[in-house]
């Protein structure tokens, strides 16, 4: 067994993971210290996956050893319930609990032994871990009540009554706004003043500077180093976590120059509306980039679902290129030049089952009816043609889509619009959840792609993106839209003005 300096919880040396054509992780190290947060960072593909999964139990490592804190010997992490019993414990971006049932029983879900349950006894135990950690929820409320911060922190006190060790956060803070982003790092913070290691894994660099202590990055399944944060400034970060020489760094804002567009206009509706949004009036002209913004639960996502149709359209008029069309369903947006990237690409996106070219030619496949099925060199050429043009990693074509990153499933999917090459493309939050690397690169995609004419609608909940991409914002507030920004408007500070006043 290692010296354990620093008093280390968790102590990871020479780990190595390959799948057939990839090798996952190369002889990686990672030291985790009590009372320490630890951003584990790295593009999408780096290996931050791989390394929690085979930590949890869920792979098997090819080689290296682990030990933890309090066991004798090497861990023998079979399973993630292996990995329970010596104290790590997983809370993930998709909250795992059950709404429909308690606080309570949530925490104590699994862990009920016999046919009797004493729930005073239980319901007693929650109250006084939600009050021991500041936590703003109540025994018996049922969690579903509770906003998704609250229960990400449920989840964190289950583990922390579990005496978990090495608790992980895998981008925990991707759907919670600032307020709840805040209430989270207090607990994490709290959690890290009684000596539990935290493993803390986000695509937020802010995030990682205001509440690490140390950062860990890899790059294509290795090791780049380790750093305390004050050592580490943020343009480095990027650096290592891309591979490049700071002085080849570019500035993270210089993505291309805005598209303004032409006078043409592409698509124009006039009082839409659907099942989840309220009537709205919009339009977009040729080689424009505009976008909703507002808060979580504004009516951004609902506004372009409508326009897509892909909720029940229940009223409007809409125009394509000046003709009046009738857009009540996803297909005959399809026939009308309209492609969409859904916000959940889990759900809506991807086909986890089928392969990258699978997924890659479905939309095209639907617009040619599946009486006409392309050919086995076709789909493989297009496949192809576009696994490069977006430098999608993947080991080949057949590789199911499940096992890729987020950022390479993502780069499918709108290599899947690219295909059926649309006059209007809809980007709902296509750079959630992956790296800054990807983000930057699916930022100068979206400007070349108006520069050549195309019409783009981009949804990001990080306001600087949207500065970055759009030379038009839609400003939406309780589903309403209520500012409209362009020019000299476009800054953070008036975009907050408007959510927060409307057009006052």
């Amino acid at each position: 067994m290692p010296n354990m300096e620093n008093q280390a919880v968790l102590t990871m040396r020479g780990i190595c993971k390959q799948f057939p054509g990839t090798k996952a992780l190369n002889n990686v190290d990672f030291t985790l210290r009590k009372g320490e947060i630890h951003a584990l960072m790295g593009e999408n593909g780096a290996g931050k996956s791989t390394l929690i999964k085979v930590l949890t139990g869920v792979y098997g490592k090819d080689a290296g050893s682990i030990w933890v804190d309090g066991t004798e010997g090497e861990a023998r992490i079979h399973s993630p319930q292996d990995a329970q019993n010596i104290g790590i414990s997983t809370v993930y971006q998709e909250i795992t609990l059950c709404p429909n049932l308690s606080v309570a029983e949530n925490m104590f879900i699994g862990r009920t032994k016999g046919p009797f349950v004493n729930w005073w006894s239980r319901n007693k135990r929650t109250t006084e871990i939600l009050e021991s950690l500041n936590i703003p929820a109540r025994a018996r409320q049922e969690l579903s009540q509770c906003s998704l911060a609250v229960q990400q922190m449920v989840a964190i006190a289950r583990a922390v009554d579990m005496n978990c060790k090495v608790l992980i956060l895998d981008e925990p803070t991707s759907s919670l706004d600032e307020h709840e982003v805040e209430m989270l790092f207090g607990l994490m913070r709290d959690l890290r003043d009684r000596g539990v290691g935290i493993i803390f894994v986000t695509h937020f660099l802010e995030q990682v500077y205001a509440v690490s202590d140390r950062i860990t990055v890899l790059r294509n399944g290795e090791l780049v180093g380790e750093w305390p944060v004050a050592e580490l400034p943020q343009v480095e970060l990027v650096a290592r976590m891309m591979g490049k020489d700071l002085d080849d760094m570019v500035d993270l804002d210089a993505v291309g120059e805005k598209s303004v567009g032409s006078d043409e206009t592409v698509y124009e509706a006039v009082g839409l509306s659907s099942t989840e949004c309220k009537p709205f009036d919009f339009q977009i002209h040729k080689g424009e980039v505009n976008g909703f913004t507002g808060l979580l639960g504004s009516g951004r996502s609902e506004s372009v679902r409508a326009i897509f149709g892909a909720d029940r359209v229940t009223g409007g008029m809409v125009m394509v290129k000046g003709q009046h069309a009738v857009i009540n369903k996803p297909y005959r947006a399809m026939k009308k030049g309209i492609g969409y990237l859904p916000e959940d690409r889990k759900r809506d996106g991807i086909v986890a089952d089928l392969s990258v070219r699978e997924n890659i030619i479905l939309a095209l496949q639907v617009m040619k009816g599946f009486f006409h099925p392309m050919s086995r060199d076709e789909m493989e050429a297009f496949a192809d043609e576009y696994i490069k043009a977006l430098q999608i990693k993947t080991a080949s074509q057949e590789t199911p889509i499940g096992s890729l990153s987020g950022g390479n499933q993502q780069k499918v999917i709108l290599a899947r619009w690219l295909l059926t090459h649309p006059d209007y493309l809809i980007l709902d939050e296509p750079t959630r959840g992956i790296d800054v690397g990807t983000k930057l690169e699916i930022q100068r995609l979206v400007l070349k792609l108006a520069e050549e004419g195309m019409s783009v609608t981009f949804i990001s909940s990080e306001i600087e993106e949207m500065l970055r991409t759009c030379s038009r914002l839609i400003v939406m507030r309780d589903r309403n839209i209520v500012g409209e920004l362009t020019g000299d408007q476009l800054t953070q500070g008036q975009i907050m003005r408007t959510i927060a006043g409307g057009e006052q």
